[in-house]
Parts: structure tokens; sequence; C-alpha cells
């Protein structure tokens, strides 16, 4: 490989870097409010409901279910906020993993523009998946009943 490819190709990535840092940032930004949600409303109803559970007159079985139970909304919440970003995460990775295997074969070859036609590829594929995002936040809040400022 020559150098002015290597060099292309190392641009190619710092940008491909920057782009997923915007990922990164637009997710924050969205799924915050579910977080905040999740972190603040619901552990603090966890944390009360598990003080409850604490009575002299309980055997240690019971106290022992009862702060079970507590868990289970928080765990479900957190096991829906998990499972969603896993998908998001594995959609924008396989349409960054099309993207790659073009920019491979146009390399073998020998197409002029790869590394152009890979950011463009990239760009879209990001792009696409930060336009996501708010459904994605949007969906959570409905199953969760997040409603605004509310709940937090």
């Amino acid at each position: 490989m020559d150098h002015l490819a290597a060099a292309e190709e190392q641009i190619a990535q710092q940008r491909l870097r920057h782009k997923l840092n915007e990922v990164n940032e637009a997710a924050q930004k969205q799924l915050s409010p579910v977080q905040e949600y999740v972190n603040f409303t619901l552990q603090r109803a966890y944390y009360k409901c598990c003080y409850e559970c604490f009575d002299r007159s309980k055997r240690n079985e019971e106290i022992s279910r009862c702060t079970e139970n507590c868990s289970i909304p928080l765990s479900n919440a957190q096991q829906l906020c998990d499972s969603e970003l896993a998908k998001f995460q594995e959609k924008l990775n396989r349409s960054l993993m099309v993207c790659q295997d073009k920019f491979e074969s146009a390399k073998l070859q020998k197409k002029p523009g790869a590394v152009n036609d890979m950011i463009a590829c990239a760009d879209e594929s990001i792009e696409d998946g930060i336009k996501m995002l708010p459904h994605i936040a949007n969906k959570l809040k409905a199953s969760l009943g997040v409603i605004g400022d509310k709940n937090l």
C-alpha cells in the first residue's frame, strides 16, 4: 500500500471516530431522561420498597422475598433499556460492516475513490442511526411510563 492510500485510510478512520463520537453524544442526549428515570425514580422506589420490607415481625425468608419483589420493576426497566441499546448498537455495527466490506472490495479492485465512498457510506449509516435515537427514546419512555420530567 502506498503512503497516499495509507494517509487516506488514516483520515477516514479519524472521521469515522469523530462521527461515532457524535452518535454517542446524541445517544446520551436522547436517552438521558430515560436513564434518569431508571436511576432515580425507579431506584428510589426500589429502596423505599426494600425499607418497608424490614419489619421485626417478618421472618428472614419473608424479608428476602419482599426485597426480591421490590427489585423487579428496576430490573425489568434496566433489561429493557439494555436490550434496546444492544439492538441499536448491533444494527449500527452491521451497517458499518457493510461499508467496510464495500471498501475492502473496492480496494481489491483498485477502484478510485474507495476511501471517499467508504466515508460517505459510514456517514449515511451513522446519520441514520442518529435519526433513530429519538424513536428509541420515545419507545423506552412509553414502555416505562416516563412522562416529561414529572417522574424524575
